[in-house]
């Protein structure tokens, strides 16, 4: 619905002369010079633990000083190993189809002595191609890649540094479920001491899971949720 504005107050005779605007801003520069000249820094890089008394504005002294990513962060990609070290990648093709930069390329291949199980012979992400959308965390069926690293895509000379192969996503700590089709079955392709061991550190899959995020610590929707409660109190 329209609505009328308020008129414009005319300008008054202290506001024509500009003299006391000019001093008031000579003020707040003479004020910020003298606190910044003897009193020192904060530095603490969380700005909401700054101390507010002396409402010091202070820059993060890059890199002596570094900002702790948020729980939520989304770094580097990483595939997800399982007990005996290989990936819990299957090979689907579901990140790679999800991926709207088209950055993640992958090659299958048989388990030698399995009809059923594949794994990727070849997975490779551009690194600067990727926009760092979670699409692929999300897709994936098996918990197989995370965005978990807290790490961002270090400084390179080549473009060729930044694409990632599956030995160097390949790491972090591994995972197994019990719902693991490689565990409910006897699997050719892993010996049985290594499938015993698996079985053993197997965890139940959550039951308040709500997407693939919340199988990675600071992703869960409702875990981001609980937090944010206390702070909006």
């Amino acid at each position: 619905m329209p609505y009328s504005l308020p008129q414009d107050k005319p300008v008054t005779f202290r506001e024509r002369i500009y003299l006391p605007e000019v001093l008031r801003g000579l003020a707040v520069v003479t004020r910020h010079f003298l606190r910044n000249a003897f009193f020192s820094r904060d530095a603490n890089p969380d700005v909401l633990a700054r101390d507010r008394r002396l409402n010091l504005v202070t820059t993060v002294q890059y890199p002596e000083e570094r900002v702790a990513y948020p729980p939520g962060y989304r770094g580097l990609h990483r595939l997800v190993p399982r007990e005996d070290g290989k990936p819990r990648c299957v090979a689907c093709y579901m990140c790679a189809t999800a991926c709207p930069a088209q950055c993640i390329y992958i090659e299958a291949a048989e388990v030698p002595g399995d009809p059923i199980e594949k794994y990727p012979f070849r997975f490779v992400i551009d690194e600067l191609r990727c926009v760092v959308c979670g699409f692929c965390v999300e897709a994936c069926p098996k918990d197989a890649i995370r965005m978990d690293t807290g790490e961002h895509a270090p400084a390179t000379y080549t473009r060729a540094e930044q694409v990632w192969d599956e030995k160097r996503l390949l790491r972090g700590p591994a995972v197994s479920y019990q719902s693991d089709p490689w565990l409910e079955r006897e699997a050719p392709g892993v010996p049985a001491a290594d499938l015993a061991r698996m079985r053993g550190a197997a965890r139940p899959f959550p039951g308040n899971a709500a997407d693939e995020y919340s199988q990675t610590p600071g992703f869960s929707p409702r875990a981001l949720a609980a937090e944010a409660k206390p702070r909006a109190r």
